[in-house]
C-alpha cells in the first residue's frame, strides 16, 4: 500500500471548498491583528489548523468526580397476576385475533373522516370512543390522548369507560411504534397489573379488561416480558 501523507489524506476527505494559495505553515503571524484581505484571512486559517495536535487529550481532576455515579431504569414488568386471575394462552390468542380485527376496520373508515375536522372536547373521558372520533385522530392527537389517560389512570381507578378508551386507542395506534407510544403502552400495562392486584375477587369484571390491556400490549404490540403466564 502507497504511503499518504496525512496533509493529503485529509484533503481526500474534506476537499477544499475556496482557493487558497500555499502559504509558508512555519510563517509566525501576530493573532490579534486582523486579516487584511479574504486571502491572508483563508491563509491565516491554515496556519491556525496545521498548528492544532492531531490528538488532543483532556485533562480531568478525578477529585471533581462523583465516586458514585448512578442511572435509575425503569427495566421492571408487570406483576404477576394473582392465582386464578391470569387468562388462558387460548383467550389471548383470540383478543389479539379480534383486536387485528378492529384494527382493519378502523384503517377501512379512516379515508371517509380523515377530511372532518376534529372538535376537542370530544377526547374528553366523557365521551364514548365512536368510530366517527377516533378515525379522524392523526399519530400525534393518539399519542397524546393516550398519554392523558394513562397519566389519568394513574392516579385513579379503572373504569369501563376509561377501558373503551384505552381499547380504541391502541386500535389505531400505528406499528412500528414511536418511542413515546412505546413508553406509554409499557406503563399502561404495569399499571393495569398493579390495578388488578388489589381487585379483590377474580369474578369482578374489571379483571377481564385489565387482563385484555395487559395482553394486547404484551402480545399485539410484541411487549412480551409483560405478558401474562396462561393459567
Amino acid at each position: 500500500m502507497a504511503w499518504v501523507p496525512a496533509e493529503s489524506a485529509v484533503e481526500e476527505l474534506m476537499p477544499r471548498l475556496l482557493p487558497v494559495e500555499p502559504c509558508d505553515l512555519t510563517e509566525s503571524f501576530d493573532p490579534s491583528v486582523p486579516p487584511r484581505t479574504s486571502q491572508e484571512y483563508l491563509q491565516r486559517v491554515q496556519i491556525e489548523a496545521a498548528r492544532c495536535p492531531e490528538v488532543v487529550v483532556a485533562q480531568i481532576d478525578p477529585k471533581k468526580l462523583r465516586r458514585k455515579q448512578s442511572v435509575n431504569v425503569s427495566l421492571s414488568g408487570c406483576q404477576p397476576a394473582p392465582e386464578g386471575y391470569s387468562p388462558t394462552l387460548q383467550w389471548q390468542q383470540q383478543q389479539v385475533a379480534q383486536f387485528s380485527a378492529v384494527r382493519q376496520s378502523v384503517n377501512r373508515h379512516r379515508s371517509h373522516w380523515k377530511s372532518q375536522q376534529l372538535d376537542s372536547n370530544v377526547t374528553m373521558i366523557g365521551f364514548p370512543p365512536l368510530l366517527s372520533i377516533v378515525s379522524r385522530m392523526n399519530q400525534a392527537t393518539v399519542t397524546s390522548v393516550l398519554e392523558y389517560l394513562s397519566n389519568w389512570f394513574g392516579e385513579k381507578d379503572f373504569t369501563p369507560e376509561l377501558g373503551r378508551w384505552l381499547y380504541a386507542l391502541l386500535a389505531c395506534l400505528e406499528k412500528p411504534l414511536l418511542p413515546e407510544a412505546h413508553s406509554l403502552i409499557r406503563q399502561l400495562a404495569r399499571r393495569c397489573s398493579e390495578v388488578r392486584l388489589l381487585v379483590d375477587s377474580k369474578d369482578d369484571e374489571r379483571v377481564p379488561a385489565l387482563n385484555l390491556l395487559i395482553c394486547l400490549v404484551s402480545r399485539y404490540f410484541d411487549q412480551r416480558d409483560l405478558a401474562d403466564e396462561p393459567s
